[in-house]
């Protein structure tokens, strides 16, 4: 879609935002007023409707606003019609603001906002990919027979690999996917999709786009490697498993599935916002906020405990408290997991990191080793890193160390010779980063 359809989309989406919030606001005030006149009891009868009529008339009035950014949106997309040959994802600022908005609402933005919604898609470094034989050789004209799949996190984009390229590595043009395709021959693709959906719904799109990628691919597909941040790993892990149960040709090319900080058995920050929302529904005056905090997309959700097929949300209250109904899908066999966790302290036995974790994840949930739930990665397969963040991990040389490591395995197997000498840190990996 145009510029100007997302402009006008995006005006639709802050009224109804404005109005909700209002809404909101008038719902607890009403809450709050009934308590008070109840215990004035009968007295206060003429007070009770004189205060009733002013408040709702204040806030028709107040909510009548929520038409004014539709109005701003509607002249500025006019003007903004004559550039609908330059898409706004494009833009990087306004493709991060996308990919937030898309993080939060999830598939409600798809019904009612659909001009904003992400659809899934693969990219190169610099552009999005057609998957069909002939696009697919224009876009990589020295592809390789391996292929690594790069999946982003909740509310992120494809461009968060690019994160901290300069700091690191003194350039911005480099990311784990540019230095594995000079050091062991992998060939990059990047994937952006709406994180807001369900993570088993993401992962049989992705399943998908896995099937035409290889089928398209100009050369025959010896191996894929799947690398997700964050929500990414899930995603990943659930492709996989649909893959192999709806019997796809590009499922026995899948060798590794590599997790970095991934909720592999929920997030902290969500288990906190479902603890709020359900302690703000127990009394009248804060239910309205209840509601409002319970908006929060399907995506989200999933993170609570890391759900990642269908069965672990079908038929459930998204909402009840603290309730661990997921599954434990048991890991393909032709395919090799690993884990990266770190944690902001030194050390994931201190106190602050078991409580923290990378900032949004702690060690045992990505590590898969939980009181009740367990993911068998094999002994080698994971590795911790102390003092970093939960972003860190998207472009940190330490990490990229790892997965250097990690797969050098299968290239060393497969006779593929590694060019990396980790005693230099300055990239000089060809490519063009994402504007």
């Amino acid at each position: 879609m145009g510029r100007s359809q997302k402009i006008r989309a995006t005006g639709e989406l802050i009224g109804d935002a404005f109005a909700g919030v209002v809404d909101t606001v008038a719902e607890v005030h009403q809450a709050i007023a009934r308590r008070t006149f109840a215990a004035l009891r009968p007295a206060a009868t003429p007070v009770r409707l004189l205060h009733d009529e002013i408040t709702s008339g204040v806030y028709r009035v107040v909510r009548s606003a929520h038409a004014l950014p539709r109005a701003i949106s509607v002249v500025a997309a006019a003007g903004a019609g004559l550039f609908d040959h330059v898409p706004l994802p494009a833009n990087r600022p306004a493709g991060l603001a996308i990919a937030l908005v898309n993080g939060w609402v999830g598939a409600d933005l798809g019904r009612r906002h659909p001009a904003l919604a992400l659809g899934m898609t693969l990219h190169s470094e610099s552009a999005e990919l057609t998957l069909t034989p002939d696009g697919l050789a224009a876009a990589f004209p020295l592809a390789t027979s391996r292929i690594v799949v790069f999946v982003h996190g909740w509310c992120e984009t494809e461009q968060y690999w690019w994160l901290s390229s300069r700091r690191h590595y003194g350039t911005e043009r480099s990311t784990h996917g540019s230095r594995l395709e000079r050091d062991l021959g992998y060939t990059a693709v990047y994937l952006r999709y709406n994180s807001g959906l369900h993570v088993s719904d993401n992962g049989a799109r992705l399943a998908r786009l896995l099937e035409e990628l290889v089928a398209g691919w100009p050369v025959a597909v010896t191996e894929v490697a799947l690398i997700g941040h964050s929500m990414g790993g899930l995603i990943a892990r659930s492709a996989c498993r649909q893959a192999d149960a709806g019997g796809y040709t590009c499922a026995p090319h899948i060798r590794h599935v590599l997790c970095l900080a991934t909720p592999n058995l929920g997030a902290p920050l969500e288990k906190a916002a479902n603890a709020a929302a359900w302690l703000l529904a127990a009394f009248p005056e804060t239910r309205p906020l209840s509601r409002l905090a319970n908006l929060r997309s399907d995506g989200v959700k999933d993170l609570r405990y890391g759900a990642l097929v269908e069965d672990d949300w079908r038929e459930f209250d998204p909402d009840e408290l603290l309730r661990d109904r997921c599954t434990n899908p048991p890991l393909l066999p032709y395919v090799t997991y690993y884990f990266i966790g770190t944690t902001v302290t030194a050390r994931h036995e201190h106190p602050l990191a078991r409580v923290v974790g990378d900032g949004f994840v702690r060690f045992p949930s990505a590590s898969g080793n939980g009181r009740r739930r367990r993911i068998s990665f094999a002994q080698d397969n994971g590795h911790y890193l102390g003092g970093l963040h939960h972003f860190d991990l998207l472009n940190h040389p330490d990490v990229y160390h790892q997965i250097h490591t990690w797969l050098a395995r299968t290239g060393e197997a497969e006779g593929v010779t590694s060019t990396m000498d980790f005693s230099q840190r300055n990239d000089s990996a060809v490519g063009v980063a994402p504007t």
